[in-house]
């Protein structure tokens, strides 16, 4: 046995000396809420640091152990992330080394990712741009040599209730009823000028800030594929909340709801044929929240791909 430094000193080990009260197996044991940095593979192959809180955890297969090592969990965590570019590789290695470190304790590990992901966003019409943040969930599992990982992240849109504007149609056209007699030949002229003027747009319909927020499960072989997510999600409500706006932004946002007029249903549709369609994804969740202008509850509509085994349609708030 080694001797010891002549100023060195024996310290306790609680966690080895200590008898249980009561011998148990855990599911899950290690900490949450951990700052760290991350590496993030940018659009134009640049590589940037984000801050992070990470969720570090091994089960505690062995009944009789007081405890697991959560400083080697940390040393592991700050050997890996802050030094390699996030990836379901960098994620594999690291829940690797927590299970080879914890070999007569634990044969699960899992990892969860908490971040904000920054993407510079053009105006609609003009020539500013700028950023949006979107939150990002990366969760890895590891049991023996079974690896998984999952991807989630949240999107704000606009939506505009079909009905409301049905209903504001129909006052509209009273309105111009009331205003033009039946046998008076219209000017085209009064006529631009009525639909210009506040008695023309005699009602409009709500609109509402919302939500989809999205998990998915993807396949061996790929890259977190965060941008292109976002990308996919946003492409498919047409709707999203915009950065900078000019007039003629807000004028072209109004276009666009105009045009995409939807119920949360729609909204959870449009998302599902989306996500079905990208050979990337094995399994999704998605969760849209209209938060209602008109009423004090959302409007709420969940849906999953359906495969046997795979996501349920309760999802967590």
């Amino acid at each position: 046995m080694p001797s010891l430094p002549s100023n060195a000193r024996l310290m306790p080990d609680i966690a080895a000396a200590t008898a249980l009260d009561a011998a148990a197996r855990l599911d899950w044991v290690g900490m949450d809420e951990i700052a760290i940095p991350v590496r993030l593979l940018g659009e134009d192959g640049t590589i940037m640091q984000t801050p992070a809180r990470v969720t570090a955890q091994v089960n505690l297969k062995d009944a009789s152990a007081r405890g697991i090592h959560m400083s080697r969990l940390y040393l592991h965590l700050d050997k890996h992330l802050p030094g390699e570019a996030l990836s379901p590789c960098t994620l594999r290695r690291l829940l690797r080394d927590f299970l080879d470190s914890h070999a007569e304790l634990s044969d699960r590990a899992r990892i969860d990712i908490r971040f904000e992901q920054m993407i510079r966003r053009p105006a609609l019409a003009s020539d500013n741009s700028g950023w949006r943040s979107y939150p990002v969930r990366i969760t890895a599992t590891l049991h023996e040599s079974a690896f998984a990982f999952e991807l989630e992240t949240e999107a704000l849109y606009s939506s505009t209730c079909p009905c409301s504007a049905a209903l504001a149609r129909q006052l509209i056209q009273e309105q111009f009823a009331a205003d033009f007699a039946p046998d008076e030949a219209l000017q085209r002229d009064k006529v631009l000028a009525w639909l210009g003027s506040e008695q023309g747009i005699r009602a409009t319909p709500h609109s509402q800030r919302s939500s989809a927020r999205v998990r998915v499960r993807l396949a061996a072989g790929f890259e977190f594929p965060i941008v292109e997510l976002i990308d996919l999600i946003e492409g498919a409500l047409k709707t999203v909340v915009q950065t900078a706006v000019k007039r003629e932004d807000e004028q072209a946002f109004a276009l666009l709801n105009g045009q995409n007029l939807m119920f949360c249903e729609d909204a959870a549709r449009r998302l599902k044929l989306a996500l079905e369609g990208d050979e990337r994804i094995v399994d999704f969740q998605l969760r849209v929240a209209h938060l209602e202008s008109l009423h004090a509850h959302d409007a709420v509509a969940v849906a999953t791909k359906g495969v046997e085994g795979g996501y349920s349609t309760q999802v967590d708030r």
